[in-house]
């Protein structure tokens, strides 16, 4: 009786001495997990490595309740071949020599002094990240990259203090004598998370560089205004993409890297060249662009001696000469990719001229409008910052190319319009316009008074207004009216100016009218009221009632 229950002891122990192992390695598992999570950005309010936990944990659940049965029915079975689990385990145990025994204890008092020494090291080696962290932000006070350099000193907080704690474990592995052809396997994942961790870290020191170096402009271009550096402004929205370069390229190559370690992904590391050198040419393109757009201003607008029109002009050829360049570079940088993938372009220009030539014949609209477009500005009919009328808005010219034309109106829309379009055109802005203003007096004015009152008017505005050119001039009565007498007003005024001039003289029109009392009819209504005397006779009848 006593030797069942001794049986049954060992096989319980067994049990748990198993589930403890199974826990043990879970909890450790997931408390790397969870460090890993914090490197590792929410997608829409999920991490995957949340999501690999609780795959984990169910796993590992099915895996202690499997292990359990197994080893319950593996001493089922020495039970039902009449063998004692005790004694068996027994002979397990003593057919260990004393000197394995002695080298198992020799192994585990390393693996515990080894954990020990490397828990001291991440303790000691945290407060000195933290205050180089601290430092670093303390430098140039520069709040911009604050977040960026938490970031990477929190990303090297996570490498060193996990790649540790695992390094360790697999060297703890070599200490309790694992046979090496399992330890490699071990020594190849620590290899790759190194790596990782060599991206990660190395992506996030670029960020703060460039956030830094971002932060130090600012400061080094208001003390330096006439540095070559004063550009650098029209390059910062080109920040964002420079990053996202850097950690595509970054991620690319230790992708790589990592894919050599694998004999079944050998073949795929050499892939990561040439998406470095795609994503070098985007870099490169987009960089290139920007440049030539700030060589064609200066080119184009490098004279002081300019007048208003030929600046205007200019303006006007500079985003079509910017287009173009533009084109150009987005060609090569195409090529340049073909070339990339040593696939000779030669046939594709081909069949892409044919296609264009397709493409052309079909999009009749499109070569309309480029065609007028490139009509409009060979003819001269209007520049950017001239007041047009069209036959679809009036306004001010903001912006054309060969395409497109985008007119402001008085009212702050935006007008985009095609230049196939544009069939008439009004421009204001052509060496004068005249400001025509009508002004309507009473038929009992007397006329010649009131064409005195506007010639002084019309000489008060010339000294008021800068963009007057001569005297408001009174053309005389132009129109018998149903209740007024028009008389028609111009004013000679620079080209485009014509409605704040309009605006200014009716207001002095009225200031002086008044002073002059001179009536300017406005529609009168007249209300009439009849009232009805009551019927004496009926209401003598009613109150006979």
């Amino acid at each position: 009786m006593n030797g069942i229950l001794l049986d049954l002891g060992v096989v319980i122990a067994e049990i748990i001495l198993f589930l403890i192992a199974i826990t043990v390695g879970q909890f450790l598992i997931i408390l790397t997990l969870k460090r890993l999570a914090q490197w590792v950005p929410e997608k829409q309010g999920q991490n995957p490595l949340n999501l690999t936990q609780k795959i984990l944990n169910k796993s590992l659940f099915v895996i202690k309740i499997t292990g359990a049965i197994i080893i319950a029915a593996l001493n089922g079975y020495l039970f039902l071949q009449q063998k004692s689990p005790y004694l068996y385990l027994l002979d397990l145990i003593n057919g260990i020599s004393p000197e394995q025994w002695q080298r198992l204890a020799l192994g585990l008092l390393k693996s515990v002094l080894l954990l020990l020494l490397v828990s001291l090291m991440i303790a000691s080696l945290r407060p000195r990240l933290k205050r180089a962290g601290d430092r670093l932000k303390a430098w140039k006070n520069i709040e911009g990259n604050n977040h960026s350099l938490d970031t990477l000193f929190k990303a090297i907080d996570l490498a060193i203090a996990n790649g540790l704690w695992i390094l360790a474990l697999v060297v703890c592995l070599n200490f309790l004598f694992v046979p090496p052809s399992i330890t490699q396997y071990f020594y190849l994942a620590i290899k790759v998370y190194f790596l990782l961790c060599f991206g990660i870290i190395a992506v996030r020191a670029s960020f703060s560089l460039l956030d830094t170096l971002d932060g130090l402009s600012t400061e080094f271009i208001a003390k330096h205004p006439r540095s070559p550096l004063r550009f650098y402004p029209r390059f910062r929205y080109l920040l964002g993409l420079t990053k996202r370069c850097l950690e595509t390229g970054i991620y690319l190559a230790i992708a790589g890297v990592i894919c050599a370690q694998f004999p079944l992904l050998d073949h795929i590391a050499p892939y990561a060249i040439p998406a470095n050198q795609i994503i070098l040419i985007i870099f490169i393109a987009a960089l290139v662009i920007e440049l030539s757009n700030i060589i064609v201003e200066k080119l184009l607008l490098r004279s002081p001696n300019l007048s208003p029109v030929q600046q205007r002009r200019r303006l006007t050829f500079i985003p079509l000469v910017q287009n173009t360049v533009r084109y150009c570079i987005y060609f090569v940088s195409g090529v340049s990719i073909l070339y990339v993938f040593d696939i000779d372009p030669t046939p594709i220009l081909a069949g892409a001229g044919i296609l264009g030539l397709a493409v052309g014949l079909g999009a009749q609209n499109l070569i309309n409008d480029l065609v007028n477009g490139f009509s409009i500005l060979l003819q001269n009919y209007y520049l950017v910052g001239d007041f047009v009328e069209t036959d679809n808005a009036t306004g001010l010219v903001e912006e054309m190319d060969l395409r497109v034309t985008r007119i402001r109106d008085t009212g702050g829309r935006l007008h985009i319009i095609r230049n196939g379009d544009i069939k008439t055109i009004v421009n204001y802005s052509k060496d004068y316009v005249y400001s025509v203003v009508y002004v309507g007096v009473a038929y009992d004015s007397d006329l010649d008074h009131v064409y005195q009152v506007l010639g002084d008017v019309g000489h008060q505005i010339q000294g008021l207004h800068p963009d007057v050119l001569e005297p408001t001039r009174i053309d005389g009565l132009d129109n018998f009216a149903e209740s007024e007498l028009t008389i028609r007003t111009v004013t000679k005024v620079k080209p485009g100016k014509h409605l704040p001039v309009q605006r200014l003289l009716r207001k002095l029109i009225k200031e002086a009218f008044d002073r002059e009392q001179i009536e300017i009819p406005f529609a009168r209504r007249v209300l009439i009221f009849k009232n009805e005397a009551p019927d004496l006779d009926s209401l003598r009848d009613s109150e006979n009632m």
